[in-house]
């Protein structure tokens, strides 16, 4: 069977949850072709304390060293492409409007007073998504970001989905990374940061790339 050789982690964005829309898509578009999504709460229920590291400790853990696919999403794909860049095993990733940058994208949309502020009282009040409600983020989670390279560098098989309207991560990052990685493959969409109206165009394209068992770990 193709999920005795094949494992696929899915990696939910910033401030959301296994149960997002996105993970759900592919859970149930992966289940038809008889194989479960992976799908890890990146936070294990302590959405304060969130880093970046502690996120790919969970990865790790997880996966123990074995091969599998990673479809990231918004934080969740510079997490797979961090990932990836690490662990050579990895076999190959698709990546949903990936926050390359990080670190960046976080200060420039705060601005200095912010940051400053964030800084001075130890905790932010964020939006969670998934909660439907702020929470607070503790400053480390900014601290621990500026740790890790913008752009990670990768040579596994890689699609790549971005939306030409995206407010959030600049259609840019992506475009820049895909012209220095050939192993990538760019798909442009006409959509925002969430990509959750053009969901069936990305399972068109991803689906063979991700379950082909030709192409598949043996």
């Amino acid at each position: 069977m193709l999920s005795d050789r094949l494992r696929v982690l899915y990696l939910h964005g910033f401030a959301s949850s296994p149960t997002s829309r996105k993970a759900q898509f592919f859970a149930a578009g992966l289940r038809s072709r008889g194989l479960e999504l992976e799908i890890p709460d990146l936070a294990q229920g302590d959405f304060e304390h969130l880093t970046i590291t502690r996120q790919l400790q969970i990865v790790e853990r997880l996966l123990d060293g074995a091969p599998a696919t990673l479809i990231g999403s918004s934080l969740g794909g510079y997490l797979a492409a961090l990932y990836a860049s690490y662990h050579p095993e990895i076999h190959r990733l698709v990546l949903l409007a990936p926050a390359f940058d990080f670190y960046h994208l976080w200060l420039s949309s705060l601005g200095p007073e912010a940051v400053a502020a964030w800084k001075r009282n130890r905790t932010m009040p964020v939006f969670h998504y998934a909660g439907s409600r702020e929470m607070p983020l503790d400053f480390e989670f900014i601290r621990d970001a500026a740790r890790f390279t913008p752009f990670p560098h990768f040579l596994q098989p890689a699609l790549l989905f971005h939306g030409n309207l995206d407010p959030v991560v600049p259609l840019q990052y992506s475009l820049l990374f895909a012209a220095t990685h050939p192993n990538v493959r760019l798909i442009r969409l006409n959509s925002g940061h969430e990509l959750t109206d053009v969901l069936d165009a990305i399972w068109l394209e991803s689906q063979s790339f991700v379950l082909d068992s030709d192409l598949a770990p043996k």
